[in-house]
């Protein structure tokens, strides 16, 4: 293993009744103003806006909204939060949605500290914010872990980049799987694809024989299938969601990344494809990956062959990859770019510029250059 550092700053709230148990204790330590901030109106619909909202209020909070957050946040929806957040004095965000309204939240908050242009600050001069206003989450959406790291996921419309921003970490966050029970049998099964995808992106990252976040990610990886599975069967299965609730969090919470570096190239591609057509991520992902995976699998044979033995119960390297392609088929992901919902279509022209604008992994089994990148993509047509 390498040399780490590891300090998590996160509490984490686990369980049905969570929030209702010791949201307003978390809360205590901070100040009057909280922003309450959400994407479109599910949490009104289905009572957790108002639940959260009663019990804020009741303990002495003003709350303040920040609403209409959507999946693949823009840059230009962060502005319009952190001016918010300064004129209204906020002094605690409450994120309460999935991945999309977490990562916003996130960079709200730093963003809000500063006067500098954040993308400006992080982009060209590779400095990072050193004060942000404190914020927590309440997880209503799981799959992309973003509640338990300080790593956000943004799209610069202007420039047709989507890319991941160092920002606030939350101080604490609420899994309660009660709160994902009205969230579509899709976006359920998306979110937790990008869980495996978490899991794997980490795995086929270099590491050292033995290393222990290996066998967590396969331990994870195989949790999460099996789970996957059981909502297949049963969506309204709350303790598969609990469990794909943590598996997400223990995917991010930097447990399986110390010591080791990682792959995360599908993830890469999968960002600028979103940039350029504001595709679902989890579904853009479970598309790439099998390609990606064919081309890589000779240069990773033992651990490909491993993944494929205890994930899925196959033998060899190459029945690993094409376990993970059935799999894929058997949730209804999609398999094909023309699958996806795009907001332009996806054409040989389009994938050339994700090709030639993503961003490209030196730590993953083999380096990929832009044209092998760009035949990957291709095969996803």
């Amino acid at each position: 293993m390498q040399k780490f550092v590891y300090e998590y700053a996160t509490k984490v709230y686990f369980g049905e009744g969570a929030a209702k148990e010791h949201l307003a204790d978390a809360v205590s330590a901070y100040g009057k103003n909280v922003m309450l901030a959400y994407g479109g109106g599910s949490v009104k619909k289905n009572g957790i806006y108002d639940e959260l909202k009663g019990i804020l209020e009741a303990a002495g909070k003003r709350v303040v909204d920040f609403s209409g957050i959507m999946s693949n946040p823009t840059y230009a929806k962060v502005q319009e939060g952190a001016k918010l957040a300064k004129e209204e004095g906020i002094d605690f965000i409450l994120a309460v949605g999935g991945g999309s309204v977490i990562d916003c939240c996130k960079i709200v908050a730093a963003q809000a500290k500063t006067e500098e242009d954040l993308w400006d600050m992080e982009m060209t001069q590779h400095r990072f914010p050193t004060e942000v206003i404190p914020m927590g989450a309440v997880v209503t959406a799981s799959g992309t872990g973003s509640e338990m790291n300080g790593g956000a996921v943004i799209t610069n419309e202007e420039k047709v980049i989507k890319a991941g921003m160092a920002a606030a970490a939350p101080r604490f966050a609420f899994l309660d799987p009660s709160y994902t029970m009205s969230v579509p049998r899709m976006q359920v099964i998306s979110g937790a694809f990008d869980t495996l995808s978490h899991a794997m992106e980490t795995y086929f990252g270099n590491s050292d024989q033995n290393n222990v976040s290996d066998d967590v990610a396969l331990a994870i990886m195989r949790n999460t299938v099996v789970n996957m599975r059981r909502l297949l069967a049963d969506i309204d299965d709350i303790q598969a969601r609990g469990n794909l609730m943590w598996d997400s969090a223990m995917a991010e919470n930097g447990i399986l990344k110390v010591g080791r570096v990682t792959d995360f190239q599908a993830h890469q591609m999968e960002h600028q494809l979103g940039a350029y057509t504001d595709c679902n991520h989890g579904q853009g992902l479970a598309v790439i990956h099998p390609a990606y995976y064919r081309h890589i699998v000779k240069d990773a044979e033992e651990k490909f062959a491993r993944f494929g033995k205890e994930v899925f119960g196959v033998d060899t390297a190459e029945e690993s990859v094409e376990a993970l392609a059935a799999f894929i088929q058997e949730c209804g992901l999609p398999t094909k770019m023309g699958e996806l919902k795009s907001r332009t279509e996806i054409t040989p022209e389009l994938l050339r510029s994700v090709a030639d604008t993503c961003n490209v992994i030196a730590c993953n089994p083999r380096k990929l250059d832009r044209n092998e990148i760009y035949d990957i993509l291709m095969e996803c047509m």
